[in-house]
Order: C-alpha cells, then structure tokens, then sequence
C-alpha cells in the first residue's frame, strides 16, 4: 500500500521573551516617518511575502501601534490588517524593518548586562 504523507512547514518558533521586547519600543512606522504614536505598541509578525497563512517566528516581529498595526483603536493610521496594499505603498514591505527592530533589541539587551 503506498499512501502519500504530506510534510508540513515547520512551526514557527516562539520566543515570548523577544514579543516582550517589542512591545517595549515605539511603532516603527511612527518612528521612522515622525508620526506620532496614540496608541500602544504591539508585536507584528510580517505578512507581506511569506507565501503562506503560518505565523513566522516570534524573533522576526517588529513594533506597530494599533494605528499601524490593526486599526482597532486607532483609525487615524493605514493599518496592515485592514489595508495592507494602501500599506505597502507608504511604507513598504512590513519585513524590510525586522533588521532594525533586532538591532534595537540587541542594543536594549547589551545595555542591560
């Protein structure tokens, strides 16, 4: 009997240690575009290009405010859950800011040792 066994992608991998860390910085639309931030900061994982509906890995994750992120309080901002292609177009791929948000994080850890 020959049966077809499908692999599935790997699990993304979690690291709420890193999540906790980002919520601690500013949005990164915000601060990057001089916009001011009225709304908490959130961890967004990039869904721009990935291909597929599976979470990417929590150390990928940048800073969004609601307003940047899901527009549920905040309705002043281009949310990328809500318009993800008006997005795009003001700001770029939401994964072109996973290098600065690691960055931001390492600097946040190296000065707490």
């Amino acid at each position: 009997m020959n049966r077809h066994v499908s692999q599935k992608a790997p699990k993304a991998k979690k690291d709420p240690a890193y999540l906790r860390a980002v919520r601690t910085l500013p949005c990164v639309i915000c601060d990057a575009f001089g916009e001011r931030q009225n709304s908490p900061t959130t961890a967004h994982h990039w869904i721009m290009g990935r291909g597929s509906t599976r979470k990417t890995p929590d150390g990928q994750a940048i800073p969004l405010c609601d307003g940047h992120h899901q527009g549920t309080f905040d309705t002043s901002k281009t949310a990328i859950h809500r318009e993800p292609k008006a997005w795009r177009e003001a700001y770029g791929e939401d994964r072109d800011y996973i290098a600065v948000t690691q960055d931001k994080i390492e600097r946040m850890e190296a000065f707490n040792d």
